[in-house]
């Protein structure tokens, strides 16, 4: 087998935004995500809409509704 072909796998940190850390292995050292199982809507249950009613607000304001 070659020598030196594969990348060096090491602990490593993943870093949610929530603040979540987890512990893992991987060939990239600290690892930063935006959403995580205990943040994602999947996971939690949790619906959250970003822009719930803007859409709908914004086209009965444009037509007088």
């Amino acid at each position: 087998m070659k020598e030196n072909t594969h990348p060096k796998y090491e602990q490593t940190t993943i870093t949610c935004a929530c603040g979540e850390v987890i512990h893992t292995g991987s060939t990239r050292k600290d690892i930063k995500v935006e959403i995580c199982s205990k943040c994602h809507p999947f996971y939690t249950g949790v619906q959250r809409f970003v822009d719930a009613g803007g859409r709908v607000d914004k086209f009965k304001k444009k037509y007088g509704m």
